[in-house]
């Protein structure tokens, strides 16, 4: 069976670290196919802007060979990333840089159900080639999901919905960011679903918040 999820991420910063802008927004495509029971191949692209559309920040192509442990619950993944970047160094300029990054990555997701709490955790170790230089980053991931519906996860129900992310790098400085969110999401069929929340992407000498607008299309 071959299962697709379009998801779109739509960022309104509060304050912006980077070039100013009133709105920006990431557009994000999961597909995932599952070749038999036990293997199955991710993929994804990520094509992020500073503003609505238009002014790339970064686009991201992901893809990878997992291994399902046991049924639906645990999954070994071993991928590539190729990421482009596209920076102002300057604040205020019209002037771009751009940074090529190949990423080799391995990573384990395990998931479960505390009463209708739906939990996941993604344990994430890359290797980072960024341009010239050689970068590990290790990443943790934890998501949950509340449905509010007394009859748990159904249709045209609305959900709770946190996650928090930390990065960590083996610089001398090993924190690289952490992102937390929270938001309040609906279910309109088991292909579709929304969310509206709040993002703190905070990078340790700098912060950025956001309300993130989020679709998920199953097809």
């Amino acid at each position: 069976m071959k299962k697709h999820i379009l998801f779109w991420l739509v960022l309104v910063p509060v304050a912006v670290f980077s070039q100013e802008s009133d709105m920006g927004n990431w557009w994000i495509y999961f597909g995932n196919h599952q070749m038999n029971a036990r293997w199955n191949w991710h993929h994804e692209v990520q094509y992020r802007n500073y503003n609505a559309i238009g002014d790339l920040e970064q686009l991201l192509i992901r893809t990878g060979i997992g291994r399902n442990l046991s049924e639906n619950n645990n999954n070994l993944l071993v991928g590539y990333g190729y990421i482009l970047s596209q920076n102002y160094p300057v604040s205020g300029s019209d002037d771009k840089t751009d940074i090529v990054e190949h990423r080799i990555y391995q990573q384990f997701i395990t998931r479960q159900r505390i009463g209708s709490l739906r939990v996941q955790h993604r344990y994430r170790f890359e290797q980072r080639f960024v341009e010239t230089d050689f970068k590990l980053r290790f990443r943790y991931f934890l998501s949950l999901n509340l449905p509010l519906h007394p009859k748990g996860m159904v249709d045209n129900s609305l959900y709770l919905s946190a996650y928090n992310e930390i990065f960590i790098d083996t610089s001398d400085s090993p924190f690289d960011r952490n992102r937390l969110y929270g938001g309040l999401g609906y279910r309109l069929s088991k292909d579709i679903r929304f969310e509206l929340g709040y993002m703190n992407q905070f990078f340790g000498s700098s912060g950025r918040d956001q309300v993130n607008v989020v679709s998920f299309i199953n097809f």
